[in-house]
């Protein structure tokens, strides 16, 4: 298939680098996010049958839409464990140990993830993913997705503006925050219908792609 035709007006650009959300972009740990959430919901006596329109946003700003602000920090806390503890099944997705070895030895990418660090390094950790050096997790900014603080801060760790780069995600609010943040999105149908994904250009998996390094910067391909 033909850039043009699978990238539309991302092929032919150069970035200055890529900065990859992580679940459901990397790794695939839905089913422990839903399992993780469904035991928080019932200890919590909460309501809750799905996590689904929720993925892509922190868990701190999740827990106040479900408790009272007196239990706002507990009840933060108690997913950030059970998350922590639960990462059976958690599994590399399609194409992304290629994508980020790629990019690896020009230190043009980075990840921003709605986990906190604890959390992230486990996940990280138990796929065996080879990780950026730049990792940005949820409890490095004031503000998570769909803010657009977690990629203007991966950005600036590596040295870019975030409107020089490219954000790859699987989630509305994450799209909304690079695109807040002023940067290209290429989005991934693991988690989201291709319609419910506001981007630049959308593809099934990384594995529909190759991000090869010029002196200039980043280009995004179709394989």
């Amino acid at each position: 298939m033909a850039d043009n035709d699978l990238l539309g007006s991302l092929a032919g650009r150069t970035f200055a680098a890529v900065l990859f959300d992580m679940d459901g972009t990397l790794i695939d740990s839905t089913p422990a996010v839903e399992r993780s959430w469904l035991r928080w919901a019932a200890e919590f006596g909460v309501p809750m049958t799905s996590f689904g329109t929720w993925h892509g946003v922190p868990a701190a700003q999740i827990v106040p839409e479900f408790l009272p602000e007196d239990q706002w920090a507990a009840g933060t806390r108690r997913i950030e464990e059970i998350e922590t503890e639960d990462t059976e099944g958690v599994v590399v997705l399609p194409g992304a140990a290629e994508a980020l070895a790629a990019l690896a030895p020009s230190g043009r990418s980075a990840i921003a993830t709605s986990c906190v660090g604890p959390l992230a390094r486990a996940r990280i950790a138990v796929t065996g993913l080879v990780a950026p050096s730049v990792l940005v997790t949820a409890d490095m900014v004031a503000v998570g997705k769909p803010d657009p603080a977690p990629y203007r801060l991966a950005a600036e760790k590596l040295g870019f503006d975030a409107s020089d780069c490219l954000v790859v995600e699987d989630a509305p609010a994450g799209l909304a925050s690079g695109r807040a943040a002023g940067a290209a999105c290429l989005a991934v149908t693991t988690t989201h219908a291709a319609d419910q994904l506001p981007a630049d250009a959308i593809v099934q998996n990384l594995d529909a792609v190759q991000f090869v390094v010029t002196d200039a910067g980043v280009q995004v391909r179709a394989r």
